[in-house]
């Protein structure tokens, strides 16, 4: 997990990540809590690179990346979404399709909030589209004791045991455990607070009225996530009218099921392309937040550094 790997030096500090590279749509992927870049391993496999640039990255706290020198300031769900941006112009990306799984989904929801027009369209998994206020978390959250865990900054092995088999099952790899392991606990309590107490967009009221277009992909186990809660928005432009539900997955549906997932974020993708086509890389001379973040808050004031 922590192995050798490229990094890039952000405002949030160094930030591991794997970048296949190549002309193709980029396809950026943002993991959940305690997870890394690792997660996505069954992504880059030659039916999505050989038609896509895929990008996964480490968020602060996790993997290869540094941990926040303030974790308030830094693991808020906020400022991880002012990371991935930075990502993007770190790589030169005017645009990108985000895949978020777990916190990554709702970090995608708040870049659709933030920054739509950087955006070629979202896949969610497993990351509840809510309003704000707890009543709201808990219609779209199932009240598992487990899922208590999210908030604790301590882990120990068996809190670690335990939180692998709520996010992974039964059958999880040992990376990923190395990876909860490995992650900052000083995150946890920090992304709770900041979803439990309104400190990210409306995600209801985002995806109502995004002009993004959006994926829902989820498993139909989730031990988490409500499955039927995916049904209550009244979505402005999700993908072919419907949440999209695998049987016998659970909440990390890409992980567990690759095959039925990447054939689904495939035909997304191609999609998307015919959307929004290329060039999907600019010159570095042109890169600058000034230019990329022509949306509702523009980045100006904090260059990604190269």
């Amino acid at each position: 997990m922590t192995s050798a790997c490229p990094k890039m030096r952000l405002s949030s500090g160094g930030i591991g990540y794997r970048d296949t590279g190549g002309p193709g749509l980029p396809i950026v992927f943002v993991h959940g809590v305690c997870g890394s870049k690792e997660v996505f391993r069954h992504q880059f496999a030659e039916a999505l690179t050989g038609s896509f640039r895929l990008i996964a990255f480490d968020l602060p706290g996790h993997g290869a990346s540094d941990d926040a020198s303030d974790a308030q300031k830094s693991y808020s769900i906020r400022a991880l979404a002012d990371t991935t941006l930075d990502v993007m112009n770190y790589l030169r990306l005017p645009r990108a399709l985000i895949v978020g799984w777990s916190l990554g989904g709702h970090i995608a929801m708040e870049l659709m909030a933030r920054f739509p027009e950087r955006l070629a369209g979202v896949v969610s998994l497993g990351a509840p589209p809510l309003a704000p206020g707890r009543l709201e978390a808990m219609r779209g959250f199932r009240m598992h004791w487990d899922l208590a865990l999210a908030r604790k900054a301590e882990f120990t092995t068996r809190d670690a045991e335990r939180w692998q088999r709520l996010c992974y099952g039964p059958d999880a790899d040992g990376m990923d455990f190395a990876a909860i392991l490995r992650a900052d606990g000083r995150m946890r309590p920090e992304v709770s607070k900041s979803l439990l107490k309104g400190e990210v967009a409306d995600e209801r009221q985002v995806v109502e009225t995004s002009p993004v277009p959006l994926a829902m992909i989820n498993g139909a186990e989730d031990p988490i996530l409500r499955v039927r809660y995916l049904q209550k928005p009244a979505y402005a432009n999700l993908w072919e009218g419907r949440p999209h539900l695998i049987p016998g997955a659970g909440h990390a549906a890409f992980l567990s099921h690759p095959n039925s997932f990447n054939v689904l974020l495939h035909r997304f993708a191609s999609e998307m392309a015919l959307r929004f086509p290329g060039p999907y890389q600019t010159d570095k001379a042109k890169v600058s937040p000034p230019d990329f973040a022509r949306a509702a808050e523009p980045r100006s004031r904090r260059r990604a550094a190269r």
